[in-house]
């Protein structure tokens, strides 16, 4: 089973303002994310925009237990 990412559009300055959340697997992550990327956001799909996105994602499952724990803190 592969290990789910994700990649948060707010982690990634932005002129839009855009909020989007991608999560999957790294292929299908950084796949989409560059696709988002060039569509949405105007840059072009070279190595270095492959490399920043790949150094944006993060676990999934750390991310959701770091909310989880957080909302249970009264």
């Amino acid at each position: 089973m592969s290990r789910r990412v994700i990649i948060d559009c707010r982690d990634f300055p932005n002129e839009i303002g855009c909020t989007l959340l991608i999560s999957g697997n790294k292929k299908e992550v950084l796949n989409a994310a560059v696709r988002h990327a060039v569509e949405e956001h105007g840059h072009q799909d070279t190595p270095e925009l492959k490399r920043q996105i790949k150094s944006l994602m993060k676990n999934e499952k750390e991310i959701i237990h770091k909310k989880t724990k957080k909302g249970n803190k009264k």
